[in-house]
């Protein structure tokens, strides 16, 4: 399927201002890197305990933030929106010691539960409880409700309980009659966990754990992951092109991940590891588009040799545009109902999947391209003066040593 036929655009004519609007990013990326010290990372890198943390309404954050101040070390507290993360509040601490990485998350448990739980009433927190604990409080409870029930029993009915919390209430019940529904559930077991529970306003989802030894290297490993790839797609396009064509390829990757990570340090977004994934999946999506392009600039040079290589590159531009709008356009829409509906936890990966399709979709074609269109111009005008160099060269010899004429 051809969207534009026999298209004749200038897009080479045209490089200048895509090459200006690329410094100027690159700069910009840069600068802001710079200012800010470096990069924002994720608990992923910088090691930490990152708490998720679902409240029955809109979580008090200044609350969350003043109880926090007691923990040792940087505290951050953000609300999360969007992809069925309503009232979710998400409570980060960095750590610069291994010990004191369990510490900080067995005391951010302990803020929640004396700033939202009832930790004076002796009762357990069904929100927040496992199936152990859940079991040790009913057997007694209902055995002296009169409710007969044996090990096995109860444990199923602990177990489907929790399922019930966790599946169709997202961890956060509000009323003990929400549970009604799960089988064997009956007015004894309803009047045996409101006598030996209660139900705080929050559920914590989950929480992520990361040593900053492990965070460390970890960084240094993305990095690495990163430069591999972009050494080994320069080996084998030098190999099936010729080495400007995989140093220009190479040159337009490495551009595209400067200016999306640039992007990320301007909008003070953190880089994690689903962005490193991003931005190893948008080096083969940029490097596979401008080898289509390469390949079809070897094919019309065989057939138009005397041709002038700038005319060559836009014939060959012009030939693949359908297929790069259609290729480059539909995974852009993809990637845009990521970044609207994919919620907190895709955010970084589709937001630089959406900038790195856009900057990589014009590298393929005004970045790229012009440097292989810059060498070959060069090569040609070194061809050219140098048997011009030569001769005059070899005139100068002449006239230092004249020959003496023979009588």
């Amino acid at each position: 399927m051809e969207l534009f036929k026999n298209t004749n655009y200038d897009f080479l004519g045209k490089k200048w201002p895509f090459i200006i609007a690329s410094l100027v990013l690159t700069v910009a990326g840069l600068g802001s890197i710079a200012m800010k010290g470096g990069l924002k990372y994720g608990i992923d890198f910088k090691g930490g305990a990152l708490m998720a943390v679902k409240f029955a309404d809109r979580p008090p954050l200044d609350k969350i933030r003043s109880a926090m101040s007691q923990i040792k070390g940087e505290i951050t507290v953000n609300e999360l929106s969007g992809g069925g993360m309503q009232n979710v509040a998400e409570i980060g601490t960095e750590l610069q010691e291994e010990t004191q990485l369990n510490i900080n998350r067995q005391a951010m448990e302990e803020v929640l539960l004396k700033t939202f739980g009832q930790p004076g009433s002796g009762k357990l927190d069904f929100n927040n409880a496992g199936r152990q604990a859940v079991a040790e409080r009913l057997r007694d409870s209902l055995a002296r409700g009169g409710v007969a029930m044996s090990e096995q029993q109860l444990q199923k009915l602990v177990q489907d309980l929790l399922d019930d919390r966790d599946s169709h209430h997202s961890g956060l019940i509000t009323d003990f009659s929400q549970l009604s529904s799960v089988p064997g559930v009956n007015a004894g077991v309803i009047n045996a966990l409101q006598q030996e529970c209660y139900l705080a306003p929050y559920h914590v989802i989950e929480v992520q754990m990361v040593g900053p030894k492990v965070g460390a290297e970890l960084r240094n490993k993305a990095v690495l992951a990163t430069l591999y790839a972009l050494a080994g797609m320069l080996a084998y396009i030098a190999f099936r092109f010729e080495w400007i064509y995989g140093l220009g390829a190479v040159i337009a990757c490495f551009h595209d991940t400067i200016i999306t990570i640039g992007l990320f340090s301007l909008f003070n977004k953190e880089i994690s590891m689903t962005v490193i994934a991003a931005l190893l999946t948008l080096v083969g999506y940029s490097m596979n588009d401008t080898i289509v392009i390469f390949d079809r600039i070897r094919e019309n040079l065989k057939m138009s040799r005397r041709e002038p290589l700038e005319s060559v590159m836009n014939r060959a531009v012009n030939q693949t545009l359908s297929r790069t709008i259609m290729t480059s356009g539909l995974t852009f829409l993809t990637v845009i109902a990521l970044f609207v509906f994919g919620g907190p936890v895709l955010h970084g990966f589709s937001f630089a999947l959406v900038c790195g399709i856009l900057v990589g979709t014009y590298s393929s074609v005004f970045v790229a391209s012009p440097i292989v269109l810059f060498w070959h111009n060069y090569s040609d005008v070194r061809r050219k003066t140098a048997p011009v160099l030569a001769s005059a060269s070899r005139a100068e010899v002449r006239k230092a040593s004249p020959t003496k004429a023979v009588k």
